[in-house]
């Protein structure tokens, strides 16, 4: 995989994210994340269903309970309304884990389907283990924004990054930035995707004009990490110049997991993918000219110089003889005050096309 432009990548030779000022094409990640439930069959599922959706990429999420949580960690609010109240976040994610064998399987089998494999790393061993499986991208995910080791590791591997910003403030994010340059991955390798934490995130909360604040404080390429319940969001985000959008997506909303709910079903990820390639086509190259569709309706819709009655050779046009009137085939109106005054150069009957 090649990375083009602001850290993005080429896959299947197609371009993504800005290139002259010309959006090309917006990288979409299907977020498979723990909606496999530790089930490899599942996540089998699930990357079919990414590549019938039309997704860039599936991401998985890359982990070892151990060294993630303490056996204390509570969990947050919408992980006890989507799973067992009692059971610890530790006992949870140990359910979730990922083996390496299992990552070797994902990753062949996402190559047997055309799909990109992508995993976000949430510890310094889960980092290199990604990385000893060929991935030559990274993902931080929002809770890592403040782990300066974390950071400072990733930034060493002067790698492509996508930077979620969930629960942080332009300082931190200004922080984590520093960290990275610092450490040895250049601003532009560097993704910062705009996001809200809460799943799901209400629209109140959303403020995706943040994302454009971000872009323009720290002159990078800016893109979405959507966790509304719909699609319209991720597909506005486009349209403010998002180059990368990930959305959760699973099999089944009612399967057990504490992400499920929060998530797209595989019609409404289609259905995303679509309107969002509609978005990239409309947006189009920003030079306002006519198209060809409507070019043939020019003639149609605008109008011309005619006679406003008939008008004798020799007579002078005035705003008495003179009317505008479709078609727009003759003297354009924007000609009117050169035509005041001159003389008719032969007869003209009502309605007709002035000519000089």
């Amino acid at each position: 995989m090649v990375w083009d432009n602001g850290g993005l990548p080429i896959v299947k030779r197609e371009h993504y994210a800005i290139k002259k000022g010309i959006k090309l094409k917006t990288l979409i990640i299907a977020e498979a994340g723990v909606n496999h439930n530790g089930d490899l069959a599942l996540a089998r599922q699930l990357i079919d269903a990414a590549v019938d959706a039309g997704a860039d990429m599936i991401k998985f999420q890359t982990f070892n309970a151990d060294r993630l949580v303490t056996n204390q960690a509570p969990k947050a609010d919408y992980q006890n309304q989507s799973s067992d109240a009692g059971e610890s976040q530790h006992a949870m994610i140990r359910r979730l884990e990922l083996t390496r064998d299992m990552h070797e399987a994902l990753i062949t089998h996402c190559e047997s389907r055309g799909i990109q494999f992508f995993s976000t790393g949430f510890d310094l061993e889960s980092i290199d283990m990604l990385l000893e499986l060929g991935l030559d991208s990274f993902k931080i995910p929002s809770g890592e924004i403040t782990n300066l080791p974390y950071l400072r590791h990733l930034g060493r591997c002067n790698k492509p990054v996508m930077l979620s910003t969930g629960m942080s403030t332009l300082g931190e994010i200004e922080a984590a930035l520093d960290v990275l340059e610092q450490a040895g991955t250049p601003r532009s390798l560097i993704t910062v995707l705009h996001c809200n934490t809460e799943y799901p995130t209400p629209i109140a909360d959303v403020n995706l004009s943040a994302m454009i604040t971000i872009r323009n404080a720290f002159g990078v390429a800016v893109g979405y990490s959507d966790h509304t319940s719909g699609i319209e969001v991720a597909i506005a985000a486009v349209a403010l110049g998002a180059t990368v959008i990930e959305k959760h997506f699973t099999l089944d909303r009612n399967l057990p997991g504490p992400d499920h709910k929060a998530s797209l079903e595989p019609e409404e990820l289609k259905a995303m993918v679509a309107a969002i390639r509609n978005i990239e086509q409309a947006l189009g190259d920003g030079i306002k000219r006519p198209s060809a569709s409507e070019a043939k309706n020019k003639p149609v819709a605008r109008k011309s110089m005619v006679a406003a009655c008939a008008i004798r050779a020799g007579e002078v046009f005035s705003e008495i003889n003179l009317a505008v009137k479709r078609p727009g085939t003759g003297i354009s109106p924007m000609r009117w005050d050169e035509l005041m005054g001159r003389k008719a150069p032969r007869d003209f009957a009502a309605d007709e096309l002035i000519e000089l």
